[in-house]
């Protein structure tokens, strides 16, 4: 029988990591908004980047490498682009700014783009991506760190680049096609979370020192050091290598700071860009093309072992739906990672409700 998972009223997250964030000394909405994002990962199930990431932000908080207060600056603007200077604010709010300031543009001249410098961490792309389509809006949303080397280059086994997330949001007449992916196998949070607790991946996601897939996460913590594989692995890498090498262009290259510069420490260089289809070929075009495509893809004939063709995101807005009605699962170690921050900043910890109990593997 597997264990109970306690389960925490969304809305009790949000205040809480609200709370945590304005007790070190966060502008109140800044706060808000990071604890907003924060919550709509893990309420989407990305459960390394919700508020798994609040014990590390609160450190660099602590450390004057987030910053608690102050505003972009914008360093380039034109009609339909911006590029800003983050000023190492914390990137939900950057992010949320820019998506904001991209619609906005979207809405007067059919596409708007904002690029940031010297963000900090932007934490879930999905949950940007998923507020967007809610307004009507396709967004793209690109990141990458330059102060990180984790993956290596296809046919290398040096790191080079962070994983490269990127994120769409498509909106459609129901629920939004939500893409979050990154230019590797897999994420530098997953293979730390795995690594601590002794276990391995699901496929051969990373590369020891001399160029061997595995499974095992530790090969990326012991000398000499492995990587992250791009996106295609061994077989089909050079795709995922392309990828990133898109993102850091779209990032890094256009925001005019990236890795040939001094790094300024755990951050982000961002991309966001919004299309107002109303601009294109109309909003009841749009989705009359993305419905087609949605129930295509839904009415096609699984193989073996699959139960249904999903679409991206169609699990997470499942997850987001049930977990705002029922109580969120956070992950068995976040709880305890910010107690200590709990009895540093007194607050306490939010109440569980309902305790959740997984369906037994016997």
């Amino acid at each position: 029988m597997n264990a109970a998972v306690d389960r925490y009223a969304a809305d009790a997250l949000v205040d809480f990591a609200r709370t945590l964030l304005a007790r070190a000394g966060v502008r109140d909405d800044i706060a808000g908004d990071v604890a907003s994002i924060l919550v709509d990962g893990d309420l989407l199930g990305h459960t390394t980047h919700g508020l798994a990431l609040l014990p590390a932000y609160l450190g660099e908080i602590e450390r004057g490498t987030m910053l608690r207060d102050g505003a972009p600056s914008i360093v380039n603007g034109r009609a339909s682009a911006e590029t800003w200077d983050g000023h190492r604010l914390p990137g939900p709010w950057l992010t949320l700014r820019a998506l904001d300031r991209a619609i906005a543009l979207a809405g007067e001249l059919g596409t708007g783009t904002v690029v940031i410098r010297r963000s900090h961490h932007i934490a879930c792309l999905a949950t940007y991506a998923k507020r967007a389509a809610d307004r009507g809006i396709v967004a793209l949303i690109y990141c990458s760190d330059p102060s990180v080397c984790s993956v290596a280059p296809f046919g290398g086994v040096t790191p080079v680049f962070t994983p490269n997330p990127l994120a769409a949001g498509i909106p459609t007449s129901h629920d939004p096609i939500l893409i979050d992916i990154s230019a590797s196998l897999t994420t530098n949070g997953l293979t730390a979370r795995l690594h601590k607790a002794g276990q391995k991946l699901p496929h051969a996601w990373v590369q020891d020192a001399q160029g061997n897939a595995t499974d095992d996460p530790s090969v990326l913590f012991t000398e000499p050091r492995g990587t992250l594989l791009p996106l295609g692995g061994l077989d089909a890498g050079h795709k995922g290598y392309a990828l990133a090498l898109l993102i850091e262009a779209m990032t890094a290259g256009l925001a005019g700071v990236g890795r040939a510069d001094p790094t300024d420490g755990w951050g982000a260089t961002v991309f966001v860009q919004a299309l107002d289809p109303q601009a294109f070929g109309g909003g009841a075009t749009f989705a009359r093309q993305m419905d087609w495509l949605v129930d295509a893809c839904h009415g096609t004939t699984p193989r073996p072992g699959i139960d249904r063709v999903r679409l991206p995101g169609e699990n997470g807005m499942a997850r987001f739906r049930e977990q705002q009605a029922n109580g969120v699962r956070l992950h068995s170690t976040i709880m305890p990672a910010l107690r200590p921050w709990c009895e540093k900043l007194r607050v306490a910890t939010p109440p569980s409700s309902s305790p959740y109990r997984p369906p037994s593997s016997d």
